[in-house]
């Protein structure tokens, strides 16, 4: 047999060929990737591997599993790895016999599976596995008809690699079809982006809480890979834990290495208004080095923000999670083929999008965390010496923050309500269903059931979840713990905007770097400062955009299904003889404008806002109503009996009536009506608490038969529609020929 140091050089140079067929003829392999490939291998580990973005935690899958199905389950000590070269076999070749791409004998391993979160990474992993010769397949949401032909290539020996998005895992057919079999088969796990493993991760996802179970189910000496570039201390050591279930090797081997990105040059700008920042991006985009991206934090600031630059004629384009799928792709390959300038882009666009020569990234806005701007910085400046890094913060931010942040797990109560339905119905129930049963709304639900899923008690199932009839435990402490980490990572994000110190350094502490130390290259290291001066005509154009007015309301078509399950009479399609027609509002509430100032005026309590409407914003009305291209002009007036705001909505209502030459025909008024839209949380329970909330007095219904248009229905605040809705409903009953709804502002994501 041959010495082990003699085997452990061998392999290493043939990891070192495999790398230059990956990464160009100058690669060498870094010292912790060989230490991660070696303890993969060799040792059939598990390995945590925590470095910055672009360090090359890929080709460390990639080697190992060329290599390991290269080497099958023979001693590497009884042939020479090198009597084969990597080019020897084609990387269409199939079967259980002939070189593979590590060389040496017929691979007996079984295939890599690497979990990765996003189709964009999956689509870039796939091709860089080919590029070493490694046959990939791919699972995911965007190929099931393909998904037998996948697998049965899988089975045949056709593929070394297969790569899976994470909620596969929990997909019935694949968990109950494909997912008993691959477990048992597989040669080498991968989880990429692993910190979404953990509850303290910055991108916490509750269905890569089932890798625990598959990790578990594994053979002993399966080695398993995990990956990230943002994972402080707490994570390294939850994630270091959940690798090591199931394993009777030694604990987890953790390579963490330095988090510098030697190209990135931060800097902060602190501009006092949504038009400078505006204003400034416009003055100094074209100084930007190349292509970049440009983070918004919300998708109408996305949008406002690409209006205006293409308006100051720069080459820009949108991408954020509304984007069409083809939209996106083309939006991609336009910032890799440096077609744009930049993509004004919200979180959407992140891990798995891939320009090594990307110049600079710029945020409109502050992520309310370290660790999240670490990660999205870490798109630029992987291969080119100098990247600009940007951020703009904005006084609305912490708005926004919490504006986003309901998305802590339900009370206990509400938890218990679900699985006790569950229980209850004995059966099979959809997420529909369960919407009827308890106040959530859709995504949360969906959250929590993943996670109760995850914790044994719900399981899902072909048409929706079951209950299984374990014990549960709210677990209070790890909820609370979580908020609170939440908590922290916003006023350090504060913290890195004021900081004195590197900024570079702050992040890595942040990040729990050990080798944290000052950059040398930040505006705090340097002096050296962006001008704050904004010219007055890009500030003006600025402001113009900014104060544009008129966002389109699209009405309810649709009732909520389980209506009838809360003794509502209603199904299917709203009939068009009772439905409103599209409605206009000032502004979006989380706006960069006009959002702004809406905000102030339905920050809590709302009985300190009621009053008369503001004249600047009944300015921003008028010019709403006057640029309206209606079908029909309204013939009258009619507000909606307001609970919080009555003063504000009664005198919009009447100075509305007044400018346009409009009868006031009155109040609609309130007669029941459970709680506040702010206090519930889905459709049904919404409309059910509305259904009989108003009714048509004498007064305002008689004129309406008589009427030669619709009537313009005039609230303070539209939130989830269903109030427009059965008010419009019932104007229509009583002989309103049309009814569009109008109001200040909508609440919108």
């Amino acid at each position: 047999m041959a010495d082990q140091a003699t085997v452990s050089g061998t392999l290493r140079d043939r990891a070192e060929e495999l790398l230059r067929a990956l990464a160009g003829p100058g690669a060498v392999l870094r010292d912790d990737q060989w230490q991660a490939i070696d303890a993969l291998v060799s040792g059939r580990r598990r390995v945590l591997l925590v470095q910055r973005t672009g360090w090359g935690k890929s080709a460390v899958y990639f080697l190992a599993t060329a290599l390991l199905r290269g080497l099958g389950d023979s001693d590497p000590g009884d042939s020479d790895p090198g009597d084969s070269e990597p080019g020897d076999s084609e990387p269409g070749d199939s079967g259980s016999s002939g070189p593979r791409p590590g060389g040496g004998p017929a691979a007996q391993v079984g295939p890599t599976v690497i979990v990765s979160p996003l189709l964009a990474l999956i689509r870039n992993q796939a091709a860089a596995a080919a590029r070493v010769g490694i046959r990939a397949g791919e699972i995911h949401s965007g190929n099931l008809t393909e998904w037998d032909e996948v697998y049965a290539a899988l089975r045949a020996g056709e593929l070394d690699l297969l790569l899976v998005g994470p909620e596969r895992l929990n997909n019935p057919t694949f968990r109950d079809e494909y997912l008993p079999e691959l477990a048992a088969t597989t040669g080498l796990l991968v989880v990429d982006e692993a910190h979404c493993i953990s509850d303290w991760g910055h991108d916490f996802r509750p269905d890569y809480r089932r890798l625990r179970s598959l990790i578990g189910g594994l053979r002993p000496d399966v080695p398993v890979l995990a990956t990230t570039a943002t994972a402080n201390a707490r994570v390294v050591e939850d994630v270091s834990e959940q690798l090591g279930a199931g394993s009777t090797s030694a604990e987890t081997v953790v390579l963490r290495g330095s988090l510098d990105r030697e190209s990135l040059r931060l800097a902060v700008v602190s501009l006092p208004a949504a038009e400078q920042r505006f204003g400034w991006l416009a003055d100094h985009l074209a100084e930007l080095p190349g292509s970049g991206i440009i983070y918004t934090l919300t998708k109408p600031g996305a949008e406002e923000l690409t209006a205006f630059l293409r308006g100051q004629g720069h080459e820009v384009t949108t991408y954020h999670g509304g984007t069409e799928p083809a939209e996106r792709i083309a939006a991609e390959e336009d910032l890799l083929g440096n077609r744009v300038k930049a993509l004004v882009a919200t979180s959407a666009l992140g891990m798995g999008f891939d320009k090594p020569d990307l110049g600079f990234v710029v945020h409109v806005g502050a992520p309310n965390s370290p660790i999240a701007y670490y990660q999205q910085i870490g798109r630029a400046g992987r291969a080119v010496e100098s990247a600009e890094v940007v951020l703009l913060p904005a006084t609305e931010d912490r708005d926004i923050w919490r504006y986003f942040a309901d998305t802590s797990f339900p009370p206990e109560p509400v938890a218990r309500q679900v699985l006790d339905v569950l229980a209850q119905a004995g059966r099979t129930m959809s997420t529909q269903a369960l919407l009827a049963a308890v106040d959530l709304g859709h995504s949360r639900l969906e959250q929590m059931l993943k996670v109760l899923d995850a914790d044994g008690v719900v399981r899902r199932v072909k048409g929706g979840w079951e209950a299984t009839g374990e014990p549960w435990v709210y677990d209070a402490e790890r909820f609370r713990r979580v908020a609170a980490a939440r908590a922290r990572e916003q006023r350090a994000m504060l913290d890195y905007i004021a900081t004195p110190s590197c900024r570079m350094e702050f992040l890595r502490h942040a990040l729990d770097d050990p080798y944290a130390v000052p950059c040398g290259r930040c505006d705090r290291c340097t002096g050296r400062v962006w001008s704050t001066e904004v010219s007055s005509r890009s500030r003006d154009s600025a402001r113009e955009e900014l104060r544009r007015t008129g966002v389109p309301v699209e009405p309810r078509r649709m009732w909520p299904t389980g209506m009838r399950t809360l003794g509502v009479a209603a199904s299917g399609r709203i009939p068009a003889s009772v439905t409103a027609e599209p409605g206009r509002v000032v502004a979006r509430l989380n706006d960069l404008g006009w959002g702004n100032r809406l905000r102030q005026l339905f920050a809590p309590p709302p009985e300190a806002q009621d009053g008369p409407v503001p004249d600047d914003l009944f300015e921003a009305v008028v010019r709403t109503l006057t640029e309206w291209r209606w079908e029909r002009r309204p013939a009258a007036v009619v507000t909606v009996a307001s609970r919080t705001r009555p003063c504000l909505v009664a005198d919009l209502g009447e100075r509305i009536a007044g400018v346009g030459r409009l009868p006031l025909l009155g109040q609609l008024p309130r007669v029941a009506g459970g709680p506040a839209a702010g206090r519930v949380h889905n459709s049904a329970h919404r409309l059910a608490g509305l259904w009989s909330a108003f009714e048509v007095p004498p007064p305002i219904a008689g004129p309406l038969a008589e009427l030669t248009g619709p009537v313009l229905l005039v609230d303070d605040l539209i939130v989830t529609g269903w109030t427009m809705t059965v008010a419009a409903r019932a104007l229509r009953q009583a002989g309103a020929p049309g009814v569009l709804p109008f109001a200040l502002a909508v609440e919108t994501g």
